[in-house]
């Protein structure tokens, strides 16, 4: 918003925005709850999920300089249709809708910003779907690791920089722990990844590619 928007609008945004710190674990947005604004993350992960009839489903992460929150504007529905919870200890921006709608009204290059953003979400949105119904379970495992490593990059010792536990990878790829605990030990078992703890890091990109391209 700040490198989109005018330098005279500047002011009005520092006026405006609020800075905080959620803590790991704490939900940021419940589903349901009325609309209040969006957060910009300043560093941190949440993760942005909802339910998917009995289990919880992850959207996306965002991490350093991302947005979330803004699913709840709308013409015609006043609650967030998705949670956010904190998976770390994240430093937050929050803006309040109404400011936030009149910055898109003044500032034609942040509208059209967000414009293209909308378009990109909706891409994923769309190849996410088409995931879940059409490849199977190992597929989509691996296409999600590559994902987040292209996300969130890798740290010194060549782990994605995100420590995940398994019940949110099996939210992330929508399937059981039992399955991502039995399908992580087959990749393991075929030398596609190695793990440390949480971390996961990718031994045979060029397999990991193969077996999400199949």
């Amino acid at each position: 918003m700040c490198r989109l928007s005018l330098k005279e609008w500047h002011p009005a945004i520092a006026a405006h925005k609020k800075n905080f710190i959620a803590k790991k674990g704490e939900v940021i947005i419940k589903e349901g709850d009325p609309v209040s604004g969006v957060y910009f993350v300043t560093s941190g992960n949440v993760k942005v999920h909802k339910q998917w009839g009995e289990r919880e489903l992850i959207l996306r992460f965002a991490n350093d300089g991302a947005i979330f929150g803004h699913r709840g504007i709308s013409s015609s529905i006043s609650t967030y249709p998705i949670s956010a919870t904190a998976l770390e200890n994240t430093q937050l921006c929050f803006v309040d809708i109404a400011f936030f709608k009149t910055t898109l009204k003044v500032n034609h290059e942040f509208a059209y910003g967000m414009l293209m953003f909308y378009a990109d979400e909706l891409h994923n949105s769309e190849k996410r779907m088409r995931e879940l119904a059409l490849m199977s379970v190992k597929s989509r495992l691996a296409e999600a690791i590559l994902d987040l490593r292209d996300q969130f990059g890798l740290n010194t010792e060549g782990f994605l920089s995100l420590e995940l536990s398994r019940q949110d990878l099996a939210a992330f790829t929508g399937t059981t722990y039992e399955t991502v605990f039995r399908i992580m030990n087959e990749l393991l078992g075929e030398k596609l990844i190695r793990v440390k703890g949480k971390m996961i890091g990718i031994v045979d990109e060029a397999g990991l590619k193969e077996l999400s391209n199949g």
